[in-house]
């Protein structure tokens, strides 16, 4: 159990590195599409900053679950849990707001990966 909870830990990585890229390469095409909109000054600067800054969360998910399998005991596993209900948070409001998307369905694959593989391994170095 313990290599398969590494391995879930190392899968939701590299489900948010895949996320950031992806997430990141698309923002010049949305920030072109901010400037031709209508929406004022503030939204769109608004807009661009909420853009980067899921990149920028995402990037740091990736690191920490990378970390976290590599060497399961820089963390507890109530931290990782706790962690990894950041992007299912966010999964949540990408359905309610935007529904049926692909960036959603990342979230919830890299969390439900962390979640389990935390569970799985024993990440506080109380077990061996």
């Amino acid at each position: 159990m313990k290599t398969l909870g590494r391995l879930l830990l190392a899968f939701s990585a590299a489900i948010f590195s895949f996320g950031t890229w992806i997430h990141t390469s698309a923002f010049d095409r949305m920030s072109a599409g901010v400037a031709k909109s209508d929406l004022p000054s503030f939204l769109g600067s608004g807009l661009r900053t909420l853009w980067l800054m899921d990149s920028s969360v995402q990037i740091i998910l990736a690191l920490v679950f990378a970390l976290v399998a590599i060497r399961p005991t820089l963390a507890t596993k109530p931290i990782v849990v706790l962690i990894a209900l950041i992007p299912l948070a966010t999964a949540i409001f990408i359905y309610h707001f935007i529904g049926n998307f692909i960036g959603g369905h990342l979230f919830v694959a890299g969390a439900v990966a962390a979640i389990v593989g935390a569970l799985l391994v024993p990440v506080n170095g109380t077990q061996r």
